[in-house]
């Protein structure tokens, strides 16, 4: 058994694309001349198609390189792809804040209404006094 392991995913790619090609091949020469003539164009396209991924691959690896100053970027769009960020923490900060002090506002008030009652606190706590609310709210 001979099996051939490629190297890479270039060379797995490159096998199956071969092996597609002969297989269409073999199967062009039945079929009538107008469509044979039109899978030879798209079979041209795909090739030419072909020969461009690789200098996009190129062109990514300089982006990712890190080299922005030679694909025309510079420091003022980073700063502009940061600012949103930016915007968007100070707002939760803001939003966190806001709460915070509503909390505090909302229990400062139940506080001094609790204070201000002719009842002590305590009575709040008793089960008694839930008791006495609950069957004089009934009566009314």
């Amino acid at each position: 058994m001979n099996t051939k392991v490629p190297t890479s995913s270039f060379a797995a790619e490159d096998q199956f694309g071969q092996r597609v090609a002969a297989r269409l091949s073999a199967g062009s020469q039945e079929l009538p001349h107008d469509i044979g003539e039109r899978l030879r164009v798209a079979r041209a396209q795909a090739v030419a198609m072909r020969k461009q991924a690789p200098q996009l691959r190129a062109a990514s690896t300089v982006i990712q390189s890190g080299n922005v100053a030679t694909m025309g970027g510079s420091w003022w769009t980073r700063i502009g792809s940061v600012v949103p960020l930016i915007a968007l923490v100070a707002g939760l900060i803001t939003i966190s804040v806001m709460q915070d002090e509503d909390r505090a506002s909302e229990l400062a008030d139940v506080d001094s209404a609790l204070l201000t009652d002719d009842l002590p606190p305590a009575a709040y706590t008793d089960p008694g006094f839930a008791q006495f609310l609950k069957s004089d709210g009934a009566s009314d």
